[in-house]
């Protein structure tokens, strides 16, 4: 079985480069992907559950994993929900799936949205984690856009082992991560 693309280049060039760029000591210390996460609230399952059974479809088809339904916490009266009911649903991708979904995402998907002008970055935690808000899911072409009937976003959250932001920025913007001009 072939590794990812985007993982032998990780290998091959993006660790020495942060090794140069952040003179880290020992190999261990670079930061590198941990794990990607898309999480998918779904607001109208509450009146239409069938609603959320067509976004954890669509999740599982852009993925290529079946996805986890989210049930709510607490019940809140206001948007009429109970506790334990299914609002969303969320994917952790790992290792393999994870390399080929971020290759995807950064050639495939991103550059088909409408007035394209790159990712902010203004999205990181803190602590090396990336969360990117995406507001269509037909961008994907897994997604067959005479079938889909209504429109849903989905977040995308980069979880690294970057120490601070300006290593997970680096780390992201090595593997192509098309962020928007600084000014």
């Amino acid at each position: 079985m072939a590794e990812a693309r985007l993982y032998t280049e990780y290998k091959d060039n993006i660790i020495s480069n942060l090794r140069e760029q952040f003179e880290y000591a020992n190999i261990m210390a670079v930061p590198k992907l941990q794990k990607i996460v898309i999480n998918c609230g779904v607001g109208e399952a509450v009146e239409n559950e069938k609603r959320l059974d067509t976004v954890v479809d669509n999740v599982g088809k852009i993925t290529g994993q079946h996805p986890v339904t989210t049930k709510a916490k607490k019940s809140i009266s206001n948007f009429k929900t109970r506790e334990g009911m299914p609002i969303g649903c969320k994917v952790t991708l790992r290792k393999k799936q994870m390399y080929e979904f971020l290759d995807r995402l950064i050639n495939l998907a991103l550059p088909r949205t409408r007035d394209f002008q790159g990712v902010p970055d203004k999205s990181f935690d803190g602590r090396g984690n990336y969360t990117l808000g995406i507001k269509e899911h037909t961008i994907f072409p897994e997604i067959n856009t005479e079938e889909v009937d209504e429109i849903h976003g989905l977040d995308v959250t980069f979880v690294t082992s970057a120490e601070t932001d300006e290593e997970a920025y680096s780390l992201l913007k090595e593997f192509g991560m098309p962020f928007q001009k600084r000014n």
